[in-house]
Formats: structure tokens, C-alpha cells, sequence
């Protein structure tokens, strides 16, 4: 299986496709998108739309996996990438591909066994379980692994369950 994690944001959204073939778990690609910070919310948005479809084209997942905005104190922000999100799922739905999403916290527990994680800390096992040379340098493409990783957590866990229904 080959799944598309998003960790969306309008300035800078992560994107990371890991494949899991018997048990095992690789890096096919990621990077971060990065739209110029000058462009308006729009222009950002179409800029995502595009490179996210380049992606799919060249890495052709099975599946997009997307992190939930998270919404503390700042509605602004959050509205903001629950835009992002909607760009990621809108290409996902251009190409036929399952979306699924995920909480912050989800994505910790599945990356880390605790939802209250630091970023550092993802990072790190991210790099441990892509069996990575080193860790993800940046944090956003750290959290777009994690989030593709927790969709497979997730797939084999409903596998195991149905398989023993």
C-alpha cells in the first residue's frame, strides 16, 4: 500500500508517501510545499492544489492521509489550515483516492505510543521506523510521514479486526 500523508498548512505544508509492503515500512518521497509567503491566501491555495497534484501524479498513492487542524487559541490559524486540508482532499477526490484523517494526537499515538509528543520526538521515530539515515529535517514533512504512517497503523489494525470477526 502506498499512502499520501498531508500536514496541511497555507505557508508551509508537509507531504510524505510511504509504502508498506508485508509488515515493512519505506520512504517513497517527501518534501514541504512551500507557497510565497507574498502571494494572497488564494494564490497559496491554487500554488498547494498544484504541486499536490504533481505529487499524486508522480507517486501514484493508494490513499491520502491527512492531519486534522488542531484549534487551541488561534481561529485564525486553524481556519487557515482547515483550507489546506480541503486542497489536499479536493485533489484526492480529483484522483479517485481514498481520504483518510487523523488528529494531531492520533498521529502522535501511532508514531510515538504517546499523543503528547514533541515534534523532536516524532522526528525521531519517524527516522527509526523509514529505517532513515537521519531524521526529517523539518518538522512538517516529519508530521506528513507520521500521519501516512498512522494510516497504515490504522489499515492493519482494522485488517487484524475483520480478520477475526
Amino acid at each position: 500500500m502506498r499512502v499520501l500523508g498531508v500536514d496541511p498548512g497555507t505557508f508551509k505544508m508537509g507531504v510524505g508517501v510511504v509504502d508498506a509492503e508485508q509488515g515493512e515500512l519505506s520512504l517513497a518521497y517527501s518534501c514541504v510545499l512551500s507557497p510565497p509567503r507574498s502571494k494572497s491566501l488564494a494564490e497559496r491555495l491554487h500554488y498547494l492544489h498544484e504541486r499536490l497534484v504533481d505529487v499524486v501524479r508522480q507517486c501514484q498513492p493508494a490513499v491520502v492521509a491527512i492531519e486534522e487542524p488542531f484549534v487551541a487559541r488561534n481561529v485564525r490559524a486553524a481556519m487557515a489550515v482547515g483550507q489546506a486540508q480541503a486542497v489536499a482532499m479536493v485533489v484526492a477526490a480529483q484522483h479517485a483516492l481514498e481520504v483518510a484523517t487523523y488528529s494531531p494526537r492520533e498521529v502522535k499515538l501511532a508514531v510515538t505510543d504517546y499523543g503528547a509528543s514533541s515534534k523532536e520526538q516524532v522526528q525521531e521515530m519517524v527516522k527509526l521506523l523509514l529505517a532513515l539515515p537521519e531524521a526529517p529535517s523539518s518538522s512538517d514533512e516529519a508530521d506528513a510521514l507520521a500521519v501516512a504512517i498512522c494510516h497504515v497503523n490504522a489499515s492493519r489494525a482494522g485488517e487484524l479486526a475483520a480478520a477475526n470477526s
